[in-house]
């Protein structure tokens, strides 16, 4: 599967969050703590990869693709079925884990950031997009 290791930075990232938010939901005392410092260290995770996918989609863009948000969050640049539901699979698994929580974990609302990111990011360095058309006459 192409763009494993993203797939699987997803799945962790969920897994991780899930770990510290149940117990600490559920009235753990000793994952409260923890749990917030994880919400807050998955959101801060989340910027590096939404500021990787931006460039890599910059950067394809100026090669000519063209890349534009809903292409890259929306069908993931043409992504197989089986990308398609690993990423929003995952992304799906957090918001429901983020909400379940959210009274206990209130920053667990933050963390869908990086699976989201990690869509992103994937659809940016392995997703396949049209050329990109001219679309006026260039001035010298």
């Amino acid at each position: 599967m192409t763009g494993r290791g993203i797939i699987v930075s997803s799945w962790v990232g969920d897994l991780v969050f899930a770990a510290t938010a149940i117990p600490a939901a559920a009235g753990v005392h000793a994952f409260e703590g923890v749990a917030l410092a994880t919400a807050l260290a998955l959101f801060f995770a989340s910027l590096p990869a939404w500021a990787w996918a931006f460039v890599v989609a910059a950067s394809r863009s100026a090669q000519g693709d063209d890349i534009v948000i809903g292409n890259m969050f929306g069908s993931i640049g043409g992504a197989t079925r089986d990308v398609r539901v690993h990423l929003f699979g995952a992304l799906a698994v957090c918001i429901v884990v983020a909400v379940a929580t959210i009274t206990t974990e209130p920053f667990g609302i933050m963390v869908p950031m990086l699976p989201l990111g990690f869509v992103g990011l994937w659809a940016a360095r392995h997703g396949s997009f049209p050329p990109r058309r001219e679309t006026g006459t260039r001035r010298a």
